[in-house]
């Protein structure tokens, strides 16, 4: 991985790669073979504030915000242009950072391209100025929306080039310049971002990238010269977060935790649930916030339900993410798995039944794997159904009836994702409409970042994803006139 990137040990500020103040680096561990593969330079205060000042100077006097949004569309192309060319690298760098299968890696590549170009097109249709008519006096009232300014864009470790794109992408198009802070166990995407918009010709300081820990990090989040904060991560990050740009009256978007019910209803087969839901949870190695753990159903189908996704689980094939036949991965790091397997021993402690999994594949030696699994008679008042395990573990709570499983899947302090199973799609709508969550699929996990992403409650403020990912990086302004401005007469 050391080979794929050009400057590990530096940091891109102001168009160019330079040396940190600190002589500080951070170790990248490969989840599969437990190695180190990369070291690179780690930020500290003082390169927030350098990155931060040539943001700031790029927005504030540079040509970027003046920029037609078609002018910056075709950057925005040009970088979509670019991860298409470089996926290969990207399926070799994401595996070894956070455990991804590699093909799932070079695919979301690609997806990643496809949205910077669906960004790039909103360049065209969306109306960055409205006429309206005044109704207080004047002649002409133009409705304006500008960039907020310098963006602080904070992304995770689990899905980094996804996350980044949905931050990076609308601010840009936006005409707002951009601070991107790395996760420190996955700096190397957001490394190969920054040289893409090298070599794009992105004009100097509109993009900057630090890999930096706590310390630096919040140092930006507090930092005056920033607008707006956007943020992927954990709800108690998000809560802090919050606070700290509460107390400067900073814009943030945030896109937090969640712990997303299946609420499947008594006309749907069970083995076609469980096959779609186990399908799905492993994913990222159930590292993905939106991931459907929570599997609500009624009492007198809950053994069968264990029973068949406890099947299909036995079936997955666990392994390296290089490896063509693997079907999943590793989970990120040592810590990660050490905190799944405290939860997974509390919640036994609770009087969940362990059904499958619940410990480390046998024929792995070394790596940060788990075995998927799946408890059944989990209470929703236990940690099993309360906390983000963020792994490849499935809870079945069952459920007195339809009234009953609604009630137990909007019981959360979450909300970012939900799907209902029935045959029956009028009863999925009107389910779907009483449940409390930013999305809600229809007899398979779904998202769609081509509509709109984010949650209710406390999975986070805000939304991303092409068109409303767009507006929470503008500022409308209100421009009332005496007659009729050359530029639209």
């Amino acid at each position: 991985m050391q080979d794929i990137l050009k400057h590990p040990n530096r940091l891109f500020i102001a168009g160019q790669w330079c040396s940190p103040v600190s002589d500080s680096r951070i170790r990248v561990v490969a989840p599969a073979t437990e190695e180190v593969t990369m070291e690179v330079a780690e930020a500290v205060e003082a390169d927030v504030d350098r990155a931060v000042e040539a943001a700031r100077r790029a927005f504030d006097e540079g040509p970027w915000p003046s920029l037609s949004p078609l002018r910056r569309a075709e950057y925005l192309r040009a970088i979509g242009q670019a991860i298409r060319e470089r996926a290969d690298e990207i399926a070799q760098i994401w595996p070894n950072e956070m455990g991804i299968l590699a093909p799932l890696a070079r695919s979301s590549a690609l997806t990643a391209a496809e949205a910077f170009e669906d960004y790039a097109a909103l360049g065209n249709s969306f109306s960055f100025e409205e006429r309206h008519r005044p109704r207080r006096g004047g002649a002409e009232g133009l409705l304006v929306r500008e960039p907020v300014g310098v963006v602080g864009a904070i992304i995770p470790w689990n899905a980094p080039l996804t996350l980044l794109t949905h931050k990076v992408a609308p601010a840009l198009l936006a005409g707002c310049t951009v601070v991107l802070k790395a996760s420190p166990e996955a700096p190397g995407i957001p490394y190969l971002i920054a040289e893409i918009v090298e070599a794009v010709g992105l004009p100097p300081g509109v993009v900057n990238m630090l890999t930096a820990d706590r310390g630096a990090s919040e140092h930006l989040v507090r930092h005056p010269g920033v607008d707006k904060i956007s943020f992927t991560g954990s709800s108690a990050a998000g809560r802090r977060i919050a606070s700290i740009c509460g107390e400067r009256i900073a814009r943030y978007t945030l896109e937090l935790g969640g712990k997303s019910a299946a609420v499947i209803l008594d006309d749907y087969d069970i083995e076609a649930a469980a096959q779609s839901i186990a399908g799905t949870a492993i994913y990222l190695t159930g590292q993905a916030c939106s991931s459907l753990t929570r599997i609500v159903v009624t009492r007198s189908r809950h053994d069968r339900m264990v029973e068949a996704l406890s099947a299909q689980f036995d079936a997955v094939r666990v392994g390296d993410p290089f490896d063509p036949v693997a079907q999943m991965g590793p989970v990120a790091m040592r810590r990660q798995r050490d905190r799944i397997e405290a939860l997974m021993a509390q919640g036994q402690a609770e009087g969940a039944i362990l059904a499958r999994g619940g410990g480390r594949p046998a024929h792995l030696d070394r790596g940060f794997f788990i075995e998927p699994t799946v408890f059944g008679h989990v209470g929703n008042d236990t940690v099993l159904a309360r906390e983000e395990i963020f792994g490849p573990v499935l809870s079945v709570i069952p459920a007195d009836n339809e009234e009953d499983a609604i009630a137990i899947a909007n019981d959360t302090i979450y909300g970012l994702n939900n799907s209902v199973f029935t045959n029956d799609v009028d009863r999925a709508y009107a389910i779907g409409r009483r449940l409390r969550s930013g999305t809600v699929g229809h007899n398979v996990w779904r998202t769609d970042l081509g509509l709109s992403f984010g949650g209710f409650k406390q999975s986070g403020v805000g939304r991303e994803g092409i068109l409303e990912g767009l507006l929470p990086y503008l500022e409308s302004k209100t421009i009332i006139l005496e007659s009729t401005p050359s530029h639209i007469a």
